[in-house]
């Protein structure tokens, strides 16, 4: 008998409020390596992240330069502010990375990517930034928009349609 291990993915949560919680937790129990990044000491710790393999307190851009991230990194960006996203963006839109996604507005989020292509990002990364981010459930609170955007991660990972199983037809 031969049993396939895949290495995990890894999953980097750009920003550690209520959504970035809900996400680790999430994230792990779906097998995610969790990375969790923050500028502020009372939200990047490891006791407020106990899931999260790694987190780390410091400038956005700076750690993010810093992280490896190859064909098996997710990112989500769910920052304070559209600063922060943007910041961090400019860090990972060009990267391997699986997945890039940002949470926010449909006016902010394009305001975001459009400075990123005037400041001479590669359009085509700038594009494939995956906005508005997760999938249409219906999700309002920290914990349900953490869902939605899991399982767009996971679609994109394990090449799913979306759409409802009783839809997909049976092999």
């Amino acid at each position: 008998m031969l049993e396939l291990h895949e290495p995990p993915a890894t999953l980097v949560i750009v920003g550690g409020g209520h959504i970035g919680k809900a996400l680790a937790t999430i994230g792990d129990l779906c097998g995610f390596s969790v990375v969790v990044v923050d500028d502020r000491p009372d939200y990047a710790n490891q006791e407020r992240f106990p899931e999260a393999g790694r987190v780390v307190c410091g400038d956005f851009a700076e750690v993010l330069r810093g992280l490896p991230i190859d064909s098996n990194t997710y990112v989500v960006t769910v920052t304070r502010g559209h600063k922060h996203d943007e910041e961090s963006l400019r860090q990972v839109a060009e990267s391997p990375a699986a997945y890039v996604g940002m949470i926010g507005s449909k006016r902010r989020v394009a305001a975001v990517l459009q400075h990123l292509i005037d400041d001479g990002l590669d359009p085509e990364a700038v594009r494939r930034v995956h906005t508005p981010i997760g999938l249409d459930i219906g999700a309002e609170t920290p914990e349900e928009i953490a869902v939605a955007i899991i399982a767009e991660g996971v679609q994109v990972r394990r090449g799913g349609s979306g759409r409802p199983m009783r839809e997909v037809k049976k092999a």
